[in-house]
């Protein structure tokens, strides 16, 4: 087993709302596919927290602000607080943005001592936040649980050499940030990182796999993947030259996908992958920059190509201060630290299949080509109206691979929802008709939901259909709190003579077609 690193990681709470520009000490959240991400701790103090859906939400604090996570944003205002650290050690490691982890055997050698290289790295990422958030550093053997003594510090968490399998021991198996692990473990009764680290690991294996061993080593102390390990040959770096120099982040970002791409099916070729990747870029003055980022997992294709656009974000787009001497002439990738590649066992009936691998990086290329938010997937958002319910949303935002879109056991029906089966054709902009009855008089909904006649035709002005049959009405009165959002509507279903059925939507005394069942 590999001994654990020395590791110093800085940890900025609540970041997505800092980088967001929205004050802590008010009730907000950033909110990333209907599901909180981040809140602040005027949120929190109302039951605001990580992994709520965006309706318990706003239930739980009326006041909250809600902002649509953004990465970029995030990775660019970070660049300038971890570039004031590059006076103090060389290798800066991103583990995400507002959280970076520093090894200190060279640091503390030069400035004597963990606690004062601490110090140092909080003085000056400070001086940049400015009183936006607190600097919380963790120092331990390892960057999992110097990452843990940092979420726990205040503001510094310092744990002795050799005493890390202790820290770890009382804390909850949830902290692995492995759910299905973590829930199994919980079933059978194994509730803290202690007892997991008393299993024995060749049981541990046999069980779980090699992601249980992994996970098993972090919970006994050790690291599944240390911080310094070994460099890998210098020929897997892959490089590009841009002529003439781009000072535009799309233009580089698109050379950078073309690269990440190459990168990916190099190192597939030799069987390993990816796990910290160092981003250089080089400007048409010979200004040399250099950024290290880390991935929890293992850095795909798209992933090194998303971290390569954020930095180069952080650096064309953020202060002044951080910004290059001139365009950028050249970009460098080289994977910095590598594991064995363990494969991916492809579905026989459904599951994850050659098919979908091949859509995935189809869908990477068509973004290195026409832009990250290019391409785009349906994505199941929720809604009483069948528009509500899908929408498009960036396929670099999503995980592609291994996705579900229909079969989410976590999103039951909304009430007042209308039944399967769902309709064929959603009309992307509602067309307005009239529906009368047998006297030839518009047809009607009171307040209570009674109509004022039986629906006998539908006219529109091109031509007339004879109504059939038909169903309703649901109505809905939706955000009655909201004077702008708020929606008062009667929903039918009809069947003409033609044979096509449509639903209907009466709101403010005007009939509307919004889909077909064909």
């Amino acid at each position: 087993m590999v001994t654990p690193v020395r590791t110093l990681v800085a940890w900025c709470p609540d970041w997505p709302v800092v980088a967001a520009g929205a004050p802590l000490d008010e009730p907000v959240a950033v909110v990333h596919a209907n599901r909180i991400v981040a809140s602040s701790p005027a949120a929190r103090e109302q039951g605001v927290v990580r992994g709520l859906r965006r309706r318990v939400a706003q239930a739980r604090c009326a006041e909250l602000q809600l902002h649509e996570r953004d990465e970029a944003r995030e990775a660019r205002t970070f660049e300038p607080v971890i570039g004031t650290l590059d006076d103090i050690t060389p290798r800066v490691e991103v583990i995400r943005p507002g959280t970076c982890a520093v090894v200190t055997r060279g640091p503390s050698r030069y400035f004597g001592g963990d606690e004062r290289v601490a110090d140092l790295i909080r003085a000056a990422m400070g001086t940049v936040l400015n009183g936006r958030t607190e600097v919380r550093i963790g120092i331990a053997d390892g960057p999992f649980a110097a990452e843990l003594a940092a979420r726990a510090a205040r503001p510094t968490r310092l744990i002795p050499e050799g005493h890390v399998a202790e820290f770890l021991a009382p804390m909850r198996v949830a902290v692995l940030e492995r759910p299905e692990l973590a829930d199994v473990l919980v079933r059978l009764g194994i509730r803290t990182l202690g007892q997991f680290a008393a299993l024995p690991s060749t049981d541990v294996l046999a069980r779980f796999g090699s992601d249980g061993l992994g996970a098993h080593r972090l919970a006994s102390g050790l690291d599944e993947r240390p911080p310094d390990a070994r460099h890998p040959p210098v020929d897997w770096s892959v490089t590009a030259e841009i002529d003439p120099p781009a000072d535009r982040v799309d233009r580089v970002a698109f050379v950078a996908r073309s690269l990440a791409d190459e990168l990916h099916q190099r190192l597939g070729r030799d069987g390993v992958t990816c796990v910290r990747v160092a981003i250089g870029a080089e400007t048409e003055y010979g200004e040399e920059l250099v950024r290290l980022w880390r991935h929890e997992g293992t850095l795909s294709d798209a992933a090194v190509a998303d971290r390569v656009r954020w930095q180069l974000d952080g650096w064309l787009n953020g202060s002044a201060a951080s910004r290059p001497s001139g365009a950028i002439s050249r970009v460098l990738l080289v994977p910095d630290e590598l594991i064995a590649a363990k494969g991916r066992q492809l579905g026989f009936w459904g599951g994850e299949t050659e098919v979908d691998e091949r859509a995935a990086r189809v869908a990477a290329r068509l973004q290195g080509q026409l832009g990250a938010d290019a391409v785009r997937v349906v994505e199941r958002r929720g809604g009483r109206h069948p528009s509500e319910q899908l929408t498009l949303v960036p396929a670099a935002t999503v995980e592609l691979r291994g996705r579900t879109l229909f079969d989410d056991p976590e999103r039951p029906p909304w009430p007042g929802g209308l039944p399967s089966p769902s309709p064929s054709r959603v009309v992307g902009t509602p067309r307005a008709v009239e529906v009368v009855d047998e006297d030839g008089e518009p047809v009607r909904v009171d307040g209570r939901g009674l109509l004022s006649a039986t629906p006998a035709e539908l006219r529109n002005d091109r031509r007339r259909a004879g109504i059939v049959a038909w169903a309703g009405p649901w109505p809905i009165d939706e955000r009655w709190w909201d004077p702008e959002a708020h929606r008062r509507q009667a929903r039918f279903q009809i069947v003409t003579t033609d044979g096509v059925a449509r639903m209907l939507i009466l709101e403010g005394g005007q009939w509307w077609v919004t889909a077909i069942w064909d």
